[in-house]
């Protein structure tokens, strides 16, 4: 399996995310910069966390634009996993491939801490190896990671099971209903807030965040066994 880390100006755990992939998972990975053209060689997407742009005007806001984004679009809508992570989230968020929006912090200062998580939903291809409701601990690390959307949208994501994960014990940011990670519709668009690429190896602290890149992984090969 092939993995496409995408690198923004400003991304700074875009060497994370290419580690989990190559290094623990053993899969093929490879930095793609923002003004690619084409990721149609790559059988996975992954947005990292970071400051793409600055932060400029709102998180993600500039990256959206990127010429690389179109591509990320075109593989959302080829079913292919696409996993964006804090920054990664926001960019998504902006792009339209997920719904809502991310405002600040609710204590208005910067988090940087491990925190509890629960699998909401452990049949999506980004959690298939965790069990419902296991809880687990994940880093993040954000400024902006308040989730946001209105009733209309919470009705839907509810409806179709699309919360991945919400924070268990505390809520670091304020996010509504608790919220930590969300699918889309069709269920192969994750965004989160908790780094799970940070959680790979004990030696991090803990290893609760290789689970969701081996459940990328099961999937992928599962579904080309089938097609095969």
């Amino acid at each position: 399996m092939k993995f496409a880390v995408i690198v923004f100006p400003g991304s700074n755990c875009d060497v994370d995310m290419y580690h989990a992939a190559k290094d623990e998972l053993g899969e093929d990975a490879e930095y793609v910069w923002h003004d690619e053209t084409s990721l149609d060689g790559y059988d996975a997407i992954l947005l990292p966390g970071g400051f793409s742009f600055g932060d400029y005007l709102r998180t993600g806001a500039i990256a959206r634009f990127s010429p690389v984004m179109s591509e990320v679009i075109k593989a959302a809508k080829a079913g292919k996993p696409v996993l964006g992570v804090c920054n990664g989230f926001q960019v998504l968020l902006e792009a339209g491939l997920l719904p809502g929006a991310m405002r600040r912090n609710e204590s208005l200062k910067f988090i940087c801490r491990p925190v509890g998580l629960k699998v909401e939903n452990n049949n999506t291809m980004f959690s298939s190896a965790y069990e419902q409701g296991e809880v687990i601990q994940i880093p993040v690390a954000h400024g902006e990671g308040n989730y946001y959307c209105d009733e209309e949208t919470m009705a839907s994501l509810k409806q179709n099971n699309q919360i991945v994960f919400t924070y268990h014990g505390t809520n670091p940011n304020g996010s509504i209903e608790d919220i930590a990670g969300i699918v889309n519709e069709q269920g192969n668009v994750l965004g989160m807030m908790p780094h799970p690429e940070r959680a790979v190896d004990t030696l991090l602290g803990g290893a609760d965040g290789l689970k969701l890149f081996k459940s990328i992984v099961k999937q992928w090969r599962e579904s080309h066994a089938v097609k095969a």
